[in-house]
């Protein structure tokens, strides 16, 4: 229906070993994750807006500008295990679909790298080979062919249009606008979970028989829509979201207004091949 996709695995019939099954190979974006990006800590915008009480401080979000220098900013973020298609049963008996229920999966005020950029590099440490001038130009070649299309994974520590990868926190070293800001979290926040292993990759053609680890996300693997606080119920140049990195001018002139709508939820798409079992191996060898 003319929306963006990625390249799929050629051929036709698959079979896996774990369960044993034969099949065909099937491709699809699966709505599965769901992001808050909120400046008041323990805020939770996707549950009606309330507000958590833990019993402890964290970080508050911020807004910053030194002379000279660009605006940057912060944020708190909230991971949602966010299944839509299988609790809302659009699709029934799909080995596919991730078979879970809603669920708060990761809070980063929990998180003690989410505010510090020294501790962060725990688990980025290839940081310093991209704090430099050359790498950061080469992401305007990411910007581009994210606005065009799909991010390029050959720069991997760049966030298409949204600037600098790199640290994998909440720290937004140029804040250039909230959809703009919340977008580079929510790109962040991807990369942060794949490389602690807590996201596992589901496409090419290891995907086809389950989940596997990626420590370095592939960027292409992965579409948003704003949720809130003005929701993208229509398209926009003909797509109904759009993939990581995509220049927010294309997509998010208005959807940010002050106060109320300077807090921000997404629904996060991720590309699935998968071998859809259709004979059990197990009930032919009987």
């Amino acid at each position: 229906m003319d929306q963006e996709d990625t390249a799929n695995p050629g051929g036709f019939a698959c079979a896996c070993g774990n369960p044993p099954r034969a099949g065909i190979r099937i491709s699809f974006w699966e709505p599965f994750r769901r992001v808050d990006v909120v400046r008041a800590p323990f805020c939770m915008a996707s549950l009606g807006g309330i507000t958590i009480d833990p019993g402890f401080d964290a970080p508050v979000a911020s807004r910053n500008r030194r002379d000279g220098m660009d605006q940057s900013s912060f944020y708190q973020v909230h991971w949602y295990v966010d299944p839509v298609m299988f609790y809302l049963q659009a699709v029934l008996d799909n080995a596919c679909m991730e078979n879970v229920g809603f669920d708060v999966a990761y809070l980063t005020e929990l998180d003690p790298l989410w505010k510090d950029d020294e501790l962060t590099r725990i688990i980025n440490p290839e940081v310093y080979l991209f704090a430099n001038l050359p790498a950061r130009a080469a992401c305007a070649a990411d910007c581009v062919t994210a606005s065009i299309g799909f991010p390029n994974n050959l720069f991997f520590w760049c966030a298409g249009c949204q600037g600098n990868l790199y640290p994998l926190n909440g720290n937004i070293q140029a804040h250039v606008g909230g959809v703009q800001a919340s977008s580079l979290a929510l790109y962040r926040m991807i990369a942060k979970l794949h490389r602690e292993l807590l996201m596992w990759s589901a496409t090419d053609e290891n995907g086809m028989c389950g989940y596997y680890a990626k420590p370095v996300m592939d960027k292409t693997e992965y579409k948003y829509q704003m949720l809130y606080p003005i929701p993208q119920t229509k398209k926009i140049a003909g797509k109904c979201c759009q993939p990581l990195g995509r220049s927010t001018a294309l997509w998010g002139a208005g959807r940010e207004y002050p106060i109320a709508g300077e807090d921000f939820a997404y629904q996060i798409f991720r590309k699935r091949n998968c071998c859809q079992g259709a004979i059990d191996l197990r009930d032919m060898a009987d």
